[in-house]
C-alpha cells in the first residue's frame, strides 16, 4: 500500500490536501485474558476508546513481569518487554485511563522511597567513615617509608570497595536522556519503564533531538532485544550494564505521532517496528454521564495483583544487579499456533502481499505475539512454567490487531513533510490571518514557525495554490498600499474567494 496522493485541484472549489485515513477495527478486548476486567472497568468509567486503557494495562503488566522471566520465541529466548504507542487527540482522556492502572505502581514507588530512608542514612554514615579512613591511609602512604608504607598499602587494600548507595526505588521515568537512563540503570532498578501520557515531551525532547536521536534509538533497540547497555565516555571509561529491561508506553497526539512515524531514521533503525501502535476512533461527543459504569472490583484486583508482582524479588546478581531471568517455555500447542501465525505473516510480506510495505513491523509480529503471551501468562501465574495454547491464541489475536493498525497507519505516516506544512499554513490562513490576501514575506514574518524560511514557505504556498486554496494575483497588483510582484487571494470555505 503506497502513500495517498494529493487530490488534484478541481475547478468547483478548493480540495482537501489529504484523503481521510480509514478507521481501524475494534480493539479485541476479549483477547486480553486476565487484563480484560480491569481494562473494561477503566473504559466504563472514562468512556474513552477501550484501546487506550488496553495499551496502558499491557504496558504496566510488561513492566511488572519483564524482570522475572524471558519467553521462548521461534528465534530463541526474548525479554517480555513491550513498547507501546497510543495515538489519541487532546481530550480523549488518555490520562484518565492511564492513571488508575498506574496507581499501584506509583504507590509502590512512594512506599519504597519511604522505607529506604534508613538505608540511605546508614550508607551516608558508612561512606563518611570510609572516606575519612581512606584519606588517613593515603596520608600514611605519602609520608611513609619502607615497612610503614607497605603496611599502609595493605590497610588500603583491606579497606575494600567504597560503600554503594542503596538503589533508587523508581521504576518509571517520563522523558529521560540516554545518559540519564543509563545512570538510573546503573544506580537503580534493573527493570524500568518509560511511561508518559504526554509522549510528545519525550519524542520531541532532548533525547530525540538531531544530535542525540541516533544513540537514543540504538540504546532503546538494544534494550528491547535484551542486549547490554554499552557506554564509552572520556573520564568515565568504557563499561557495560548487563541484564537490564525496559518497557515503554508513550501516549501522543496525532501530529506528534505522525512526525515520529514519518521519520526515516525511526523506521530504518528498526525502532518504530518494535512498537505496538494503535490510533482508536474518537469517542468525543458520545461520552454521556448516563453511560458511566461503576467498577465492580476488577480495578482493585488489578492493583492488588500489580502490587504483589512488584513486591516479588527479581532474580538478580546481588553485586551487579544484573537480572537473571528464567525462560518461560512454549507449550506444544502454543508453539504450533505461533509457527502457523509466523508462516502466514511471512507469506503476506512477499511481493504483492498486503504486508509488503511494512516488512519491518511484520517480521517482528510473531515475536510480539510470544512476548504478549508471556506477559499474560505471568500476570496470571508468576510461577508458570510454560505458555498455554489459549494465552498464545489471545496474544496472536492482539498481535494481528497491532499489525493491521500498523498497515493502516503507514499511509498516514508516509505523507510528505511538505504536505503537512501546507496544511498548517492553510489552517493559519483561514483561522488566524485577518487579510483577504497573502504575500510570501507575510508568511515569513507572521506565519507558523515551521514556515519561517523562504524555500519552505514558497513550497507550502505553491501546494495551496495547486489545491485551490490560493488564487494567484496579477503581478503589480496593489496590496496594502503598494504594488506586489507575488501574492495570492485566499479562498475561504465553500470555494468563495474574498
Amino acid at each position: 500500500m503506497s502513500a495517498p496522493e494529493p487530490i488534484p485541484f478541481k475547478s468547483e472549489g478548493p480540495q482537501p490536501l489529504l484523503r481521510e485515513i480509514p478507521q481501524g477495527g475494534p480493539y479485541p478486548v476479549n483477547a486480553l485474558g486476565p487484563l480484560q476486567g480491569a481494562v473494561e472497568a477503566v473504559q466504563g468509567m472514562a468512556l474513552a476508546p477501550v484501546a487506550i486503557p488496553a495499551q496502558s494495562a499491557l504496558a504496566v503488566a510488561s513492566l511488572a513481569v519483564q524482570g522475572i522471566a524471558n519467553v521462548e520465541t521461534l528465534g530463541g529466548p526474548r525479554p517480555l518487554s513491550l513498547y507501546c504507542l497510543t495515538i489519541a487527540a487532546s481530550g480523549e482522556r488518555k490520562s484518565s485511563c492511564d492513571a488508575p492502572l498506574m496507581d499501584a505502581l506509583r504507590e509502590h514507588e512512594k512506599e519504597q522511597a519511604k522505607a529506604q530512608r534508613d538505608d540511605v542514612l546508614a550508607w551516608q554514615n558508612a561512606h563518611a567513615i570510609y572516606s575519612e579512613e581512606r584519606k588517613r591511609i593515603l596520608g600514611e602512604i605519602k609520608k611513609g617509608k619502607g615497612e610503614n608504607k607497605t603496611a599502609a598499602r595493605a590497610d588500603l587494600d583491606g579497606l575494600g570497595a567504597e560503600p554503594s548507595a542503596p538503589p533508587c526505588p523508581d521504576r518509571v521515568v517520563t522523558e529521560p536522556t540516554f545518559e540519564g537512563l543509563t545512570r538510573l540503570f546503573a544506580t537503580g532498578q534493573p527493570s524500568l519503564g518509560i511511561f508518559s501520557d504526554e509522549g510528545g515531551q519525550f519524542l520531541g525532547g532532548h533525547a530525540m533531538n538531531s544530535d542525540n536521536r541516533q544513540k537514543t534509538l540504538t540504546a532503546l533497540n538494544d534494550l528491547w532485544q535484551g542486549n547490554p547497555i554499552r557506554r564509552t565516555r572520556a573520564g568515565d571509561g568504557a563499561y557495560a550494564l548487563y541484564g537490564r529491561r525496559l518497557a515503554v508506553h508513550l501516549m501522543a497526539q496525532p501530529g506528534v505521532a505522525r512526525a515520529f512515524m514519518a521519520d526515516p531514521l525511526a523506521a530504518d533503525s528498526g525502532f518504530l517496528p518494535r512498537f505496538l501502535i494503535c490510533e482508536p476512533q474518537s469517542n468525543i461527543g458520545t461520552r454521556l454521564h448516563a453511560q458511566v459504569r461503576p467498577d465492580n472490583g476488577a480495578l482493585a484486583a488489578f492493583s492488588d495483583r500489580l502490587r504483589t508482582i512488584l513486591e516479588t524479588p527479581m532474580p538478580m546478581d546481588a553485586e551487579t544487579r544484573e537480572l537473571q531471568p528464567r525462560t518461560l517455555a512454549l507449550g506444544g500447542d502454543a508453539r504450533a499456533l505461533l509457527i502457523q501465525f509466523a508462516d502466514a505473516i511471512e507469506m503476506a510480506q512477499g511481493k504483492g502481499g498486503n504486508l509488503e510495505h511494512i516488512t519491518g513491523t511484520a517480521s517482528k509480529a510473531a515475536e510480539q505475539a510470544a512476548r504478549i503471551a508471556g506477559v499474560l501468562t505471568l500476570w496470571r501465574d508468576l510461577q508458570a512454567a510454560e505458555v498455554s495454547a489459549q494465552d498464545m491464541a489471545d496474544a496472536i489475536t492482539l498481535a494481528q490487531f497491532y499489525l493491521t493498525e500498523a498497515a493502516r497507519l503507514a499511509d498516514a505516516a508516509n505523507v510528505s513533510a511538505e504536505i503537512d506544512r501546507a496544511e498548517r499554513l492553510r489552517k493559519w490562513l483561514l483561522e488566524s490571518w485577518p487579510e483577504a490576501d497573502i504575500m510570501p514575506r507575510e508568511v515569513l514574518q507572521y506565519g507558523p514557525n515551521a514556515l519561517r524560511d523562504s524555500k519552505t514557505a514558497t513550497a507550502a504556498l505553491t501546494i495551496l495554490e495547486k489545491h485551490g486554496w490560493l488564487v494567484p494575483l496579477e503581478p503589480n497588483t496593489v496590496i496594502r498600499g503598494a504594488t506586489r510582484k507575488l501574492a495570492w487571494r485566499i479562498v475561504r470555505g465553500g470555494g468563495d474567494v474574498v
